[in-house]
């Protein structure tokens, strides 16, 4: 992960440092709510007005409504999986505004690798908590990619 911009302190009392460690804890909490089947605790790591687009395309709006979707889901077919998440990328496009690039996985037991990428909006809310506001989900098609840039080489990021 490239280094966080410490160069602008977010608030007053708080840096750079402060705030990446708080977004790694908000994302950590995620985790260990999805690991304990606790959709209320999933949802509340979510703004009032959030947007969860899952992996299938479903669009989930709003902190309940994740949380209640997402009982369901661990009560159903994800009973028992937990969810991994690895930060790659994390910039602050202002003082309360952060974006996460994470490669992660849902499993059962230890994650075989990292195969889903999700971008996350992160916002510092009024009571001084970062929650997500946005997320969205997609497969990483290795062999697409792999095709993609043997025969287009300039599309391979940097």
């Amino acid at each position: 992960m490239p280094a966080p911009d410490t160069s602008r302190p977010a608030v007053a009392g708080t840096s750079r440092q402060a705030d990446t460690a708080a977004i790694h804890a908000l994302l950590a909490r995620s985790a260990e709510a999805w690991g304990r089947g606790d959709g209320a605790a999933y949802g509340a790591q979510f703004t009032a007005d959030a947007t969860d687009v899952t992996f299938a395309g479903t669009l989930y709006r709003g902190a309940a409504e994740i949380g209640r979707a997402h009982q369901a889901l661990f009560d159903g077919f994800l009973k028992g999986t937990g969810l991994t998440t690895e930060v790659t990328d994390l910039r602050f496009p202002g003082p309360d505004t952060a974006v996460a690039v994470a490669r992660g996985e849902v499993h059962k037991g230890r994650p075989r690798r990292l195969g889903k990428v999700a971008t996350y909006t992160l916002v510092r809310e009024a009571d001084g908590r970062w929650r997500i506001a946005a997320v969205h989900k997609t497969r990483h098609r290795r062999l697409l990619e792999a095709l993609s840039f043997r025969l287009q080489p300039a599309t391979r990021p940097r």
